[in-house]
């Protein structure tokens, strides 16, 4: 961040940053990246959801479809991944590779609906990409209970999630919690958003961008201040 001389702080960013939203299912990421990359006016990448071939037969069958559904989210991200290791500006996506492999892979492995021969040629296929990707700048994790979680995904009401169990739910977050707490290794800002509306209520998305703001540009503010007591 460079400073300006005069009354106000003139942020100057890096001309190019990666930022990307973790968090499960129903949490809220696709929301928070439009409106983030509105904001900044950074290019927003999107989880490819709407095209994925397999997403409706997996939620009726999980151990059937897990590594084809897998294999192709790998390969939308990847592409995703590239695109970041050439861009000459700030990308924001929602969901980032890593939380898909280390959470939902690593669920559907652990849950029995992944083979361990399926699970072993997956995460070679993983380490090799590896060597081609970078971390984010920073990764915001959405931190929400199942209770708001199945909240959300019901006032959504995208029938291929209606199915979804609880336990599958329960097993994401606990996931999530390890990947970002104890094997995640870039910056984390982990924002509580049980109780959050940002697309609805102004003083939460201020209150979000002033923790990115912190983060990223080293700005601190009373509000910031506030919130974390």
């Amino acid at each position: 961040m460079q400073v300006v001389s005069g009354e106000r702080l003139k942020i100057i960013p890096k001309a190019s940053m990666y930022v990307a939203i973790a968090g499960n299912i129903g949490a809220g990421k696709t929301t928070l990246t439009r409106m983030l990359a509105k904001y900044y006016g950074w290019e927003p990448r999107f989880e490819s959801v709407g095209f994925n071939p397999y997403l409706e037969d997996y939620y009726k069958d999980i151990a059937r479809w897990s590594f084809c559904l897998e294999t192709y989210f790998l390969k939308e991200r990847f592409k995703d991944m590239l695109v970041v290791q050439k861009a000459d500006h700030t990308i924001i996506q929602d969901r980032s590779i890593f939380e898909g492999v280390h959470v939902f892979v690593r669920n559907n492995y652990l849950r029995g609906d992944l083979s361990e021969r399926d699970y072993n040629t997956y995460m070679e296929l993983f380490s090799h990409m590896t060597k081609l990707m970078r971390l984010p700048d920073l990764m915001i994790y959405l931190r929400k209970s199942v209770p708001c979680l199945i909240a959300q995904i019901q006032k959504r009401g995208r029938e291929y999630e209606q199915t979804m169990q609880i336990d599958y739910l329960k097993g994401l977050n606990e996931h999530y919690e390890d990947f970002i707490f104890h094997q995640y290794e870039g910056r984390v800002l982990v924002i509580e958003s049980d109780n959050l509306d940002f697309e609805n209520r102004p003083e939460d998305f201020r209150m979000v961008v002033n923790k990115i703001d912190a983060e990223l540009f080293g700005l601190f503010s009373q509000e910031n201040a506030n919130w974390n007591k």
